[in-house]
């Protein structure tokens, strides 16, 4: 009689995935604490450094991705502005988020060829200041299919709006609205070359903060544009 083994073969489950190591830049700009809820995701390592002592020294070997919820409108010093510029041209991710958008205004390289737009504190000539406006019912259209929008359907959410920002024609975009205090463009990609930045207009409040879809699409943006 002949005899049969069966070799039970089990597969083991693959190492989970190290979480993409975040900064998160604050100050200049009142923010509700709610807000540090979006990074109660197991895909995110975040450590917040406010200012004054953010960009004091290199962050490319520390991390894998900026995610501003800052304003300052001039970073104040060269040493500042190198260290940041050192971090994208690095290849690494940057998240600008809400206000962030008022940052740097007076660095094209920054609001132009990272960012993909900027906030008008004053007119230009006969173009008008930027406005805001506070409790609005935003309805959030998904414009493009993308890693940063994946597990999302269109959305209502309670939050402030933008209108008249300069935003880059060359910026593509994710999300839009048809609110009429707002652009319509509500997040798209940045334009530098080498990093993945992602710019998101929503996250006024903790109606924003704590809502399904918002606390998605930051973690999808922010491990994205870490994950290079």
């Amino acid at each position: 009689m002949s005899r049969i083994f069966l070799l039970a073969v089990f597969a083991l489950p693959l190492p989970a995935a190290e979480p993409v190591r975040a900064v998160v830049v604050t100050g200049g700009h009142d923010h509700e604490p709610s807000f540090y809820s979006v990074f109660d995701d197991p895909r995110i390592a975040a450590n917040v450094v406010p200012h004054p002592n953010a960009f004091r020294s290199d962050l490319t070997k520390q991390y894998d991705v900026l995610v501003l919820y800052d304003m300052m409108l001039d970073l104040g010093d060269d040493k500042r502005r190198a260290n940041l510029r050192a971090f994208v041209e690095a290849g690494k991710g940057v998240v600008v988020l809400h206000h962030a958008i008022g940052n740097n205004t007076n660095w094209t390289w920054w609001t132009d060829e990272v960012v993909g737009g900027r906030y008008r504190f004053k007119p230009e000539g006969d173009i008008p200041a930027s406005s805001f406006k506070h409790d609005e019912t935003v309805k959030v259209s998904i414009v493009k299919k993308h890693p940063v929008t994946a597990g999302l359907d269109d959305f209502i959410i309670h939050d402030e709006t933008y209108r008249g920002m300069w935003i880059s024609p060359r910026a593509e975009t994710l999300l839009r609205t048809d609110n009429p205090s707002s652009d319509g463009p509500i997040a798209w990609l940045g334009l530098h070359p080498k990093a993945r930045v992602v710019y998101v207009q929503l996250g006024h409040d903790h109606h924003a903060h704590r809502h399904p879809s918002f606390k998605r699409l930051i973690g999808n943006a922010i491990v994205w544009a870490g994950s290079q």
